[in-house]
């Protein structure tokens, strides 16, 4: 097994980048070493190019934030960002988000997942390749805590309208006040649609004990 300290962040320095970094991606993370404290953790399932991400970790400096991203190209861009900003308390994975939550995020450790404008994948024949099915709602909820939530906000209808049947038939559940970020942390792709009049599909549920 690899030592837990061969996880590495930097917290301090601004010049460090602040996407994980590990000789070992099969144990859950160190949430403690990878941020320096314990503190309550906001995961942002596919952060894209970070707009949300790093406006709510500025709001909530006693927050940790993990940004959750396959893309290298965002990722950097992110972590360019997060240190221009002098962010300290958010941290990245370039990694697939179903993996990172099913195999890398500890039961019950986090207090917040975001889920915002997830790929569609239109096509009937291509639906199956979404994220939002029940395998991965089950692993959300292995890493969430009691009392925890899930924001889910989305573009096409189609999906939210099965996503929210999904997150609606579990009686580990329950709908509550739909979360709304606030105009600096909308994300770009929020940003366009709404310019263009496209309804948004937004829902928000809390884990009970």
């Amino acid at each position: 097994m690899v030592p837990r300290d061969r996880i590495r962040s930097e917290e301090t320095n601004p010049d460090v980048s602040f996407v994980c970094t590990s000789d070992n991606w099969l144990d859950p993370l160190p949430l403690s070493t990878l941020f320096g404290r314990d503190a309550p953790l906001e995961v942002d399932v596919g952060c894209g190019k970070g707009r949300f991400l790093i406006a709510r970790a500025a709001q909530f400096p006693d927050h940790n934030f993990l940004g959750i991203e396959r893309q290298l190209v965002r990722v950097r861009k992110v972590d360019g960002k997060l240190r221009r900003a002098g962010i300290t308390n958010a941290r990245l994975l370039r990694l697939e988000a179903d993996y990172s939550i099913r195999y890398l995020l500890p039961p019950q450790s986090v207090d917040t997942f975001y889920i915002f404008f997830p790929d569609p994948w239109p096509k009937r024949r291509h639906q199956s390749h979404r994220l939002l099915q029940e395998t991965f709602i089950d692993n959300l909820l292995r890493a969430l805590r009691a009392g925890g939530n899930i924001h889910l906000r989305t573009d096409h209808l189609d999906y939210y309208e099965t996503a929210l049947a999904l997150l609606s038939a579990r009686d580990d559940l329950q709908q509550v006040e739909t979360f709304e970020p606030s105009d600096e942390e909308r994300t770009e792709f929020e940003i366009l649609f709404t310019t263009k009049g496209l309804p948004i599909g937004c829902c928000s549920f809390k884990k009970l004990p």
